[in-house]
């Protein structure tokens, strides 16, 4: 990963606010609150590149803007403003939140992947695996039924779920199996970029293990960006090449993950790292 590449994607200027907001919002923020009007700026002002292989950590507590982010880029929501452009669509000449809706479908389809902390967001719980990830590959305009099939158990493998299973539904499989699922899912047309919202939340420990290094293995095998989401450090120190540490939607600190694990700056990093020791 070089810093002189071309970013996967890039954000600038994400702003997500609730409420009609005021002149005098940005000097009366409790956290991310305004005092006078009320308005709650849930992502205020953030800008990040992701590189060609790169895994870029955000890191931060409950509240802090992280998921809001990534549901930005997945077109969950649209933001209030800010522009997000990614390589692989229009050279990154065009936002990606100016686009048509159904350009947006194109995008979500065949560049990026996402796996939230809910699997229940990111699978149909009553179609079977295999299904699952023949739904995606379908969106994107696939209609071959041997290829879809012969992907689905590609991707079923490599997350290590026996292919005698893929015609089960997820709704039959543990929390751990249901988050590889969807990470199959999310890979099923070979994305740019995969986005992991804290996907070993409320798992196990022997199973969160299983899972990231199931994620360094796929970084390794496909050469995909990640941008993944945790309020962990200790996730984040595993697999981040650089990260972000974001407080009351705002990034409050952002360098090489090394560097902020061994001389955090911003006093809340410093208790994120104090913590984890």
């Amino acid at each position: 990963m070089s810093l002189n590449e071309t970013s996967v994607l890039s954000v600038k200027n994400l702003v997500v606010r609730y409420g009609s907001g005021c002149d005098a919002c940005q000097e009366s923020l409790e956290k991310n609150r305004c005092k006078l009007c009320g308005s709650v700026w849930a992502a205020n002002d953030i800008s990040l590149d992701v590189y060609p292989g790169e895994v870029l950590g955000i890191v931060g507590e409950s509240g802090s803007g992280k998921t809001t982010l990534m549901r930005s880029l997945y077109f969950d929501f649209q933001p209030t403003s800010g522009s997000a452009t990614l390589r692989d669509y229009k050279n990154s000449r065009k936002n990606i939140w100016d686009v048509s809706a159904a350009e947006q479908r194109l995008i979500k389809n065949t560049i990026m992947g996402m796996v939230y902390q809910s699997p229940a967001l990111g699978l149909r719980m009553d179609y079977s695996a295999a299904s699952n990830i023949a739904e995606k590959i379908i969106a994107a305009g696939s209609r071959n039924a041997g290829t879809m099939t012969k992907r689905a158990v590609e991707l079923l493998e490599a997350v290590e779920i026996m292919t005698s299973r893929m015609n089960e539904a997820p709704k039959n499989f543990s929390g751990g199996m249901q988050q590889r699922v969807q990470i199959s899912k999310a890979l099923a047309n070979n994305p740019a970029l995969l986005l992991l919202d804290e996907v070993t939340t409320g798992l196990d420990l022997s199973v969160q293990a299983k899972v990231l290094d199931l994620i360094r293995r796929i970084k390794a095998k496909y050469g995909i960006s990640i941008l993944l989401v945790s309020h962990d450090l200790a996730v984040i120190r595993m697999l981040a090449d650089r990260t972000i540490v974001m407080l009351d939607g705002k990034i409050a600190e952002s360098g090489l993950t090394d560097q902020i694990l061994e001389d955090p700056q911003h006093v809340y990093t410093q208790q994120l790292v104090h913590s984890l020791i």
